[in-house]
């Protein structure tokens, strides 16, 4: 592995220190994402145990603000959320994240009931103080495309788990929520609106199904990155048929894209149980990008070929590109 690399994905949502020790055993930095998920903490409250944590690990971890949609259909909304944004970037926040309940949340809805979408005019003022002041927007928008599947014609079993458990979020069972593609073209008219924006498409633009799709984002909108949380298995599935394919993905955009797990550390899993599945995933990673090993995925049947990437090339996904759009100290 890399002397220095950086998990750009994950939610320390804990106190808890084992994560931050083998991190220090891999000489990992973490970027943790504050988002207004439901079963999270209040976003003052994420941000606040990210500032315990760097109190006791100094320069270990950034972290990326949001906003809520507390107030949604007053006057009161847009305010707040402004003020939510201005405030975690004075406390020292890169950049601002949107979730992806605009567009997936029944709440979240205009006064006649309909569904707002992430194009909604409403979201402009937020777009063009980003903008204006060069400020990152990351956005999570829509889910993978299995969500709008039956359980048993999805690709890869972490999904299958996945909205077995979060049934609220499956669209197969909501056919009356916005459609896929829907979702996906509501955050391309932001792009194009906003052709000026810093962006990160989070999960690979939540096209995970499709590098070739991946590749339109990146070569439609240059001003935008991609990550891999929470997605490789899909890239995996991807190299088990078409290995060169996927290898040359990553070598053409060796520049636009950023390595993170995803891992979210809440209280659900041990102290130790966190810190063994951010080392297990680390490695198992490393196996597919570094390596020409033959590897097996849990999600997945099947056998697949590591990627044997160019280490200039790895450099740049697991650690520079993170530098670069996250404000990191080069080491």
């Amino acid at each position: 592995m890399l002397k220095h690399f950086i998990d750009a994905h994950v939610h320390l949502n804990t106190r808890s220190e084992a994560k931050m020790k083998i991190a220090q055993k891999y000489n990992v930095s973490f970027l943790s994402i504050n988002t207004d998920i439901p079963f999270f903490d209040t976003l003052e409250e994420q941000e606040q145990v990210v500032h315990d944590l760097l109190a006791k690990y100094p320069n270990s971890t950034k972290y990326i603000t949001s906003f809520d949609t507390q107030y949604w259909n007053t006057e009161k909304w847009l305010p707040h959320a402004m003020q939510q944004i201005k405030n975690g970037l004075k406390n020292g926040a890169v950049g601002v994240k949107i979730w992806k309940n605009i567009g997936m949340d029944q709440s979240v809805v205009d006064k006649n009931g309909n569904f707002v979408m992430l194009d909604d005019p409403r979201f402009h003022p937020i777009y063009e103080y980003l903008q204006e002041n060069n400020i990152l927007l990351i956005g999570h928008q829509g889910e993978p495309k299995n969500c709008w599947l039956p359980l048993e014609e999805m690709t890869v079993d972490s999904d299958r788990d996945y909205f077995s458990e979060h049934p609220e979020y499956h669209m197969y069972k909501n056919p009356k929520y916005p459609s896929y593609e829907e979702q996906m073209q509501a955050r391309d008219n932001v792009l194009e609106k906003f052709s000026k924006l810093k962006y990160v498409g989070l999960h690979l633009f939540s096209m995970e199904w499709s590098i070739d799709e991946v590749a339109k984002r990146l070569d439609t909108y240059p001003n935008t990155m991609t990550d891999l949380a929470e997605r490789i298995c899909h890239v995996q599935l991807q190299a088990k048929d078409a290995h060169q394919k996927v290898k040359d993905f990553f070598i053409k955009y060796q520049d636009r894209i950023i390595y993170g797990t995803d891992v979210i550390d809440d209280g659900s899993m041990t102290e130790e149980e966190v810190a063994n599945k951010f080392e297990r995933l680390w490695k198992n990673h490393w196996d597919f990008f570094a390596t020409d090993k033959t590897l097996t995925a849990p999600e997945f049947k099947g056998s697949f070929q590591g990627l044997s990437l160019p280490e200039e090339v790895l450099k740049k996904i697991f650690y520079q590109n993170a530098v670069k759009t996250y404000r990191y100290e080069q080491q």
